[in-house]
């Protein structure tokens, strides 16, 4: 069954999500605690959470363009247990597993993200969290074909 083209279907609501996604890019090239190249982790790890095909072929190519190791990617699923991600990095992904689960939140992961990232990076990282996931629930209901570029 062909599904509908979404970017043409409602370009305004498309439009939104990507000024929010070009907000992010620029938050993140100017923040001196969070990294375009994190925030290409997070929604990596993320789409792999959510088995969206579409975002996780996007995403690692997204990530290598931004100099990201291909090991990394390979290894993103098991993150935990490889010691080739930085301390915050392992905090953006474990926030990053958290909110995509829907689980609560304890004073001392609130804590931890805020401690690591400040108040401005840790309010753009969830909110780019909850960007990916509504992304990913997109894709799964309209699926585009893996591997075909969208627009900037």
């Amino acid at each position: 069954m062909k599904r509908l083209d979404y970017y043409n279907t409602a370009p305004q609501a498309m439009d939104i999500l990507m000024q929010q996604e070009s907000y992010f890019r620029r938050q993140f090239e100017a923040s001196e605690t969070m990294s375009v190249r994190i925030w290409e982790l997070v929604k990596l790890r993320v789409s792999q959470i959510n088995q969206c095909a579409f975002c996780i072929d996007m995403h690692s190519k997204d990530a290598l363009k931004y100099g990201e190791k291909a090991e990394r990617i390979f290894g993103l699923n098991a993150w935990r247990d490889m010691p080739i991600y930085s301390y915050e990095e392992g905090v953006a992904l474990g926030w990053a597993e958290k909110l995509t689960a829907g689980l609560s939140i304890s004073d001392e992961e609130y804590q931890q993200v805020l401690d690591c990232f400040g108040p401005q990076a840790m309010t753009d990282l969830t909110i780019a969290i909850n960007a990916i996931n509504s992304w990913n629930r997109i894709v799964k209901v309209f699926k585009p074909q893996v591997g075909r570029y969208r627009p900037e």
